[in-house]
C-alpha cells in the first residue's frame, strides 16, 4: 500500500516450452541462431502451408496442469488471434481463447511470513511472434523470424497481487517448477520465461482501477522496478485529479520508466475465431496418466524432505531447491550414505557454490568430480584433517580433479588429533597468558577463540580444534 492506495496486479506468463520444434513446425526450437535460420515455409506464412500440431506440448502443458492445481480439459480448441505486425507473417497468432487447454489452477507463495494462494484463471497454448529490431541501422528496421512459430503456454493469474515482493515470490516459484518438471528452461535472459503485469491502483474498498498492462518483462530487478515506477506514476494522476488511460506499456530500463506502446486492446479487436487448419484437441484420460508420471518431485516437495527429513535449516535448504540442477547434485552426494546430510549442504551451499561463482560455470561441469568430494568430506567428518585443510583441497579436486586422499598423504595433512602431543601444545599456549585466562574465567568467550587459533598456528592448522578446544577449557577452569 503507498499513500492509503493499494496496489492490484495480475500477471500473465509467457513459459517458452522446451521442445526440440516449434508448436506446428518440423523449425528448430533454439537460441542463438543466425537470423531468420530457423524459418520454413509454414513459420514465414507461405500461402497453402498447413500447420502440424507438436503433440509434445500437448504433454508438457499436462505436466503443467497437474503441477499448478489446475483442471486439465479433455477438449480445447485453437483460434486465430488476428493483428498484424511486421514480425508476424501469417498476420495472425495461433493461440486458445474460449475453450484453453488448461482452467482454474492455484499456486502458494510466502507473502509476510504466511503462504497466500495465487489463483489461476487459465493456461493455454500458443505460437510467439517474431522479433523486430531497430537499433541496427538509423533508418530501417529488420525483422528476425526465428521465433516465429516458437511453442508458448501462457499461463494467466487472477488479479491476486499486491505488492513487487509477491510477484517475485511467484515468478520465483513458477519458473522453479517449470524447471523441475522439464517445460522450461527459465532463461529469462534468453526471453523463456517472460511476464506481462496488469496494474492498476485503487482505494481500500472500491472497485478496481483502469489497469495498465507492462509487456515482455523477463528481469527480476526490471520487474520490481516498473512495478514501483508504475504505481507511483497511476497514483500521482489520480491524485492530480485526472484519469488514468488503458495503455499497453514498455519498461524503459536506461530511464527507469514505463512509457506507452499503445492503446489497450480487448478481445473482440483480435476477431478470435477458430482456426479452420486445426482439429480440436482431444486428450484421453491414458495420455493425462502417462504425462502425469513424467513429473516427479515438485521444488516445494523437496523443501519440506529437505527440512523435515534430513534436518536441514530453512534457509540452506531453499537455496539447494532454488535450481533442479541443485538439489540433483546434493541428492547424488548424499546417495551414497557416506557422509552427512547436514555436512554435504554446508559444504554445497558454501565452498562449492562460490568456487562455482567464481568460476562462471555450471554445476553439471563438477559432476564427475563428486566421488571425489565424497572421500573429501568423509575424511573431515573422520577428522582425518581440518575443515580449513579440507576447504584447500577441495580447490585442487574441483580444479584439477586431485584425489583428496592421495593428496593428504603426499602433503603430510593429517589432522593432529593425539590428545597427548595436543596437550603439550596447550600448555605451551596458555604460559604467560593470566590475563586472557582470568578474562575467560569472567565470562569472555572470545578468548577461547584466541586460544585455539594461537594453538592452531602452533600445529601449522593440522591439530584438531574440537580437541583443542575440549582441552583448553578443561585446563582453563581448574
Amino acid at each position: 500500500m503507498i499513500n492509503d492506495w493499494e496496489i492490484v496486479m495480475g500477471l500473465e506468463v509467457h513459459a517458452q516450452l522446451k521442445t526440440e520444434s516449434k508448436l506446428f513446425s518440423s523449425s528448430p526450437n533454439q537460441f542463438g541462431s543466425d537470423p531468420n535460420n530457423n524459418v520454413n515455409y509454414i513459420d514465414a506464412g507461405m500461402p497453402g502451408m498447413l500447420p502440424v500440431m507438436n503433440s509434445g506440448c500437448i504433454d508438457k502443458a499436462i505436466k503443467t496442469g497437474f503441477a499448478l492445481n489446475f483442471k486439465i480439459n479433455p477438449y480445447s480448441v485453437f483460434e486465430r488471434k488476428n493483428y498484424f505486425y511486421a514480425d508476424l507473417p501469417q498476420g495472425y497468432q495461433i493461440s486458445q481463447f474460449e475453450y484453453p487447454i488448461l482452467t482454474e489452477g492455484f499456486v502458494e507463495i510466502e507473502s509476510e511470513n504466511s503462504l497466500k494462494k495465487i489463483r489461476l484463471e487459465r493456461a493455454h497454448l500458443e505460437q510467439d511472434a517474431g522479433k523486430s529490431i531497430h537499433d541496427i541501422d538509423p533508418k530501417y528496421s529488420f525483422i528476425d523470424l526465428n521465433r516465429v512459430g516458437t511453442p508458448l503456454l501462457e499461463i494467466v493469474s487472477y488479479p491476486d497481487f499486491s505488492s513487487a515482493d509477491e510477484v517475485i515470490n511467484y515468478l520465483t516459484n513458477l519458473r522453479q517448477i517449470l524447471m523441475y518438471i522439464d517445460v522450461c528452461d527459465g532463461n529469462m535472459q534468453e526471453g523463456s520465461l517472460r511476464a506481462d503485469i496488469n496494474l492498476s491502483v485503487k482505494k481500500p474498498n472500491s472497485k478496481l482501477g483502469t489497469r495498465c498492462e507492462i509487456k515482455n518483462m523477463n528481469s527480476f530487478k526490471f520487474i520490481r522496478q516498473a512495478i514501483e515506477y508504475e504505481s507511483k506514476r497511476q497514483i500521482e494522476v489520480l491524485e492530480s485529479g485526472n484519469k488514468i488511460e488503458q495503455n499497453t506499456l514498455l519498461f524503459d530500463t536506461s530511464t527507469g520508466e514505463t512509457r506507452p506502446m499503445r492503446s489497450k486492446e480487448f478481445a473482440h479487436d483480435y476477431r478470435y475465431f477458430p482456426d479452420p487448419d486445426l482439429l480440436p484437441i482431444n486428450i484421453s484420460q491414458d495420455q493425462i496418466e502417462k504425462a502425469k508420471m513424467k513429473i516427479g518431485e515438485l521444488p516445494n516437495q523437496k523443501l519440506t524432505k529437505f527440512i523435515d527429513d534430513l534436518g536441514l535449516e530453512k534457509d540452506i535448504a531453499k537455496i539447494i531447491i532454488s535450481e533442479k540442477q541443485y538439489a540433483e547434485f546434493f541428492e547424488g552426494l548424499i546417495s551414497t550414505k557416506l557422509i552427512k546430510a547436514k555436512t554435504a549442504a554446508s559444504w554445497l551451499v558454501g565452498d562449492i557454490f562460490s568456487f562455482i561463482k567464481d568460476k562462471n560455470i555450471q554445476i553439471n561441469e563438477i559432476l564427475n568430480k563428486s566421488q571425489k568430494i565424497i572421500e573429501l568430506l568423509q575424511l573431515v567428518e573422520k577428522g582425518t584433517i581440518s575443515s580449513k585443510v579440507g576447504k584447500d583441497i577441495l580447490i585442487e579436486v574441483l580444479e584439477k580433479n586431485k584425489d583428496p586422499g592421495l593428496l593428504v598423504k603426499e602433503l603430510g595433512l593429517e589432522q593432529v588429533s593425539d590428545n597427548e602431543e595436543l596437550e603439550k601444545i596447550v600448555d605451551e599456549s596458555l604460559s604467560g597468558e593470566e590475563e586472557n585466562i582470568q578474562k575467560f574465567q569472567s565470562g569472555s568467550d572470545r578468548v577461547l577463540g584466541y586460544f585455539v587459533g594461537k594453538c592452531l598456528k602452533a600445529t601449522k592448522g593440522k591439530g584438531n580444534p574440537k580437541i583443542i578446544s575440549d582441552l583448553l577449557i578443561k585446563k582453563i577452569k581448574k
